[in-house]
Order: C-alpha cells, then sequence, then structure tokens
C-alpha cells in the first residue's frame, strides 16, 4: 500500500508536457497583462461601453473604453459580445468560516462569552473552504465574512475570493459586529417579559461601550493596561472602524437609530434591517447607510405580504437610504446574484440592484476606491458573463480577481464532470495486486 502511495504522490507533481513543452496547471489562477476586447461593459459608475476593451495590467485595470489602445505585449482575449460586470460583493456572510453546520469542529463563527469584539473573523478563514469557489464561479468576488453568536461577537473582514492564505484575501476592510438588543417575544414569552430582556441585554452592551469610552480616554497613558476588548471597540469610538449593527424589527431600528445617536458614533451601518421598510423614512433621516437580507427570505409577520421581503431593499432605496445586500448564508452566498434580481423586480430597479451588490457595498465598507466598480485604477475584480447576471439562465464564463484569471471549477462541476461520463468501476472480480 506504501508504494502504491509514493507512485501517486511521484506522479502528482509531474506537470504536463503537450508536445514538449510544459504548459500551465489549468487548475490554477494564472495573471498576466489581459486586453479583454469586445465586450459590453458595465462600469456601474460611468454608465455602459458598448464593444469597449479593459487592459488589466499588475491586477489593475489600466485602461477602459470603446477606444483602447491595445498594449503589444498584452494577452488579448476577445469576449464578442459578452458582458463584462465589476466582481459581486456579498455583504454578510460566513464564508471561510463554516463548512459543515452539523460538525462544531468545521464551523469558527461563534466564540464563547457574549462580549469577544476582539476576536477577528480573518484569523479564522479557511482558504480553502469548497465554498468558496462555488461563490465565486457564480460571479461573486468579494464578500464580507462576520462572525456572530453573543451581544458583540467580533471583527468581521471583508475579503477577496482568490488567495493561499487569510492574509492573501484580505481586501483592505473591518468592522465590529453587534447585535442590538430585540423585544421581540420568543416561544412562550409575554410582551412584557420580553421588555424587560431587552433593557437587561441593552445595559449591558451600554456598560460595555461605557468602559470602552473610558479606556479609549486613557488607554494612552503610561500606566494604562491593555485591554483587548475595549481596544477593538475604542476603534469604532475614535471613528477608525465600522459598527455593523444586527437589526430588524421595526421598533429595534427605531430604537438603534436613538442609541446611535445618543452615543455619537460615526461609521454605523445597519445589517439584516428585515422590517426596514415599515420606518424607511425614519432610516433615510439617520443617514444610517443598511446591509439588507436576505432578499429570497419569508415575511417577518404573517399579516404581512408574501413580497415583503423582497420589496423591502427598494422602498428603503427609494426613501433614500444608501442600500447594499447580503445573502446571509455561506454555501448559497452563490446566489446572491438572486437576491438582487427579486429586489430589482420588486421596486429596486436593476440599476439600482447592481449598485447595490457593486459599488454601494464597496463604499459602505469604506473599499469604494478599490473595488465596486470598472474604473481605472481599480483593483481588477470581475467578471464576464453570456447576459444579465440576476437571469438563472445566464452563464459566467470567467472571473477575475485582483487581475488573477481565476479557473472555472468548483465542487460542483468536479461531481458534474465526474458522473457525466463516469466508468462503471471496478469489476467485482478484478484482484489489486500490488497492495
Amino acid at each position: 500500500m506504501k508504494k502504491r502511495i509514493l507512485k501517486l504522490l511521484v506522479f502528482s507533481f509531474i506537470p504536463v508536457l503537450v508536445f514538449g513543452q510544459i504548459q500551465e496547471d489549468p487548475r490554477k489562477a494564472r495573471t498576466a497583462k489581459f486586453a479583454l476586447t469586445n465586450a459590453k461593459i458595465y462600469t456601474v459608475t460611468n454608465g455602459i461601453i458598448e464593444n469597449g476593451t479593459i487592459v488589466i495590467n499588475n491586477g489593475i485595470i489600466e485602461a477602459v473604453g470603446a477606444d483602447v489602445a491595445i498594449p503589444n505585449d498584452a494577452e488579448v482575449i476577445n469576449y464578442e459580445g459578452r458582458e463584462i460586470y465589476p466582481g459581486m460583493i456579498d455583504s454578510g456572510t460566513q464564508l471561510g468560516l463554516a463548512e459543515i453546520g452539523s460538525i462544531d469542529e468545521a464551523n469558527d463563527f461563534r466564540e464563547f462569552g457574549d462580549i469577544t469584539p476582539q476576536m477577528e473573523a480573518l484569523t479564522a478563514v479557511n482558504p480553502n473552504s469548497e465554498a468558496i469557489p462555488v461563490t465565486r464561479v457564480s460571479g461573486v468576488t468579494t464578500a464580507l465574512t462576520m462572525p456572530r453568536g453573543g451581544v458583540l461577537p467580533g471583527t468581521a473582514a471583508t475579503i477577496n475570493l482568490f488567495g493561499y492564505t487569510p492574509d492573501q484575501m484580505f481586501a483592505g476592510s473591518k468592522g465590529i459586529v453587534m447585535t442590538y438588543p430585540t423585544a421581540q417575544r420568543r416561544w412562550r414569552q409575554t410582551q412584557e417579559q420580553a421588555d424587560r430582556a431587552k433593557e437587561r441585554a441593552l445595559e449591558t452592551v451600554n456598560d460595555a461601550w461605557d468602559k470602552a469610552e473610558v479606556y479609549t480616554s486613557i488607554k494612552n497613558s503610561p500606566d494604562a493596561r491593555y485591554y483587548p476588548e475595549m481596544q477593538a471597540l475604542s476603534e469604532v469610538i475614535e471613528g477608525n472602524m465600522t459598527l455593523y449593527i444586527e437589526v430588524n424589527t421595526a421598533p429595534d431600528i427605531l430604537s438603534a437609530i436613538e442609541w446611535v445617536e445618543e452615543r455619537g458614533y460615526e461609521n454605523v451601518v445597519f445589517t439584516g434591517v428585515a422590517e426596514g421598510w415599515r420606518v424607511a423614512e425614519q432610516i433615510a433621516e439617520s443617514g444610517i447607510p443598511v446591509i439588507a437580507g436576505p432578499v429570497l427570505s419569508t415575511p417577518t409577520r404573517q399579516s404581512d405580504a408574501y413580497d415583503a421581503a423582497y420589496m423591502n431593499p427598494g422602498v428603503m432605496q427609494k426613501a433614500g437610504v444608501k442600500v447594499a445586500l447580503r445573502s446571509g448564508d455561506t454555501e448559497n452566498s452563490r446566489n446572491l446574484p438572486y437576491n438582487a434580481g427579486f429586489a430589482a423586480t420588486y421596486g429596486m430597479g436593476r440599476e439600482e440592484a447592481l449598485k447595490a451588490i457593486t459599488i454601494n457595498a464597496a463604499e459602505i465598507m469604506g473599499i469604494g476606491d478599490q473595488i465596486g466598480s470598472i474604473e481605472v485604477g481599480k483593483k481588477a475584480n470581475l467578471f464576464v458573463s453570456t447576459g444579465d447576471p440576476f437571469e438563472t439562465s445566464t452563464q459566467i464564463v470567467d472571473v477575475y480577481i485582483d487581475g488573477y484569471l481565476i479557473p472555472m471549477r468548483s465542487r460542483q462541476t468536479d461531481l458534474y464532470d465526474e458522473f457525466l461520463n463516469r466508468t462503471p468501476g471496478l469489476n467485482k472480480t478484478e484482484v489489486i495486486t500490488d497492495m
């Protein structure tokens, strides 16, 4: 058996030879100076370019337009009228933090305790997660991966869905996650009990932030001790980091707006916001942007219309709220374009829905100068499709992340290829002699 394994290991590292030349492994991403030509380019921020060209050099968009001169040393890829979009951004997932839900060891998005803001999601990201290639071949190139559980469960990180290490995947944005206390009744709980539970939880939240504000005022003094929980929160207080507040019911949203105004924190984003449509005007007046979703969801109340979740982003957007979208999922983060498609159909419109998963998401995370649109100087995070990415019949042809052309392979494509033309397998009478 050892002899056979050794043979497999040796032969697995031999490069592919074709006509005497070493060929690149088709399973590996590759980078070069690319010129993507003859494509319909949806820049998102500067309109649509018919029959345009994009030049990518060192991972950055070097030129984009209808009359771009193609460099002599560029590898030209003719897309023959296909469509190019900025890579989609999922603004709320557990990508890289969760693998198999039923196995505790395969999930690393929650720590023990209610107050653990110093626990960073980025350090726990598994670059080899099977869910990552499944997601990126659908045109999703970036995700905000978030811890959950507890009042202050940790620090979220924006990651590009390509890289061998978490640091290579890091897209440049982090944020403290907070679960706003809710007065929503649970099973066999009276409203009075729910209100008291919210008051106790809010006391815990305020106590943590009160301590953090004191810590912030003295942390640079010679005698100050390092307090990791308070140090993490101080980044929000000083305006260096975003605070993502998960809040969903209408009363809780209004309460959260008051809390933010009382605290005076500036870089605040509401996430979830399932009943945002009920208080859209108040959210708009507060100036707080939101990450809504999942759109493919059921109404929060039995009395609501079936399409309440579908129309929620559009109602807020029309009221003047800056909206990004999330899948709120891990293995099904690949369905982000269909969440956007439903939002577009139920009032948001296609253009605004596309912004909600590209430039709006990037700007809300503070990295709109790097990704989210197809512009000169930005990272080459984009995808090529046969048509509208919100349509289920559309095929994603190619994906580029940080200028790398990503192999269109995933667990699903491997299984498809394996079983499409599967062999019968070993004959029952066949004997393996070299074990």
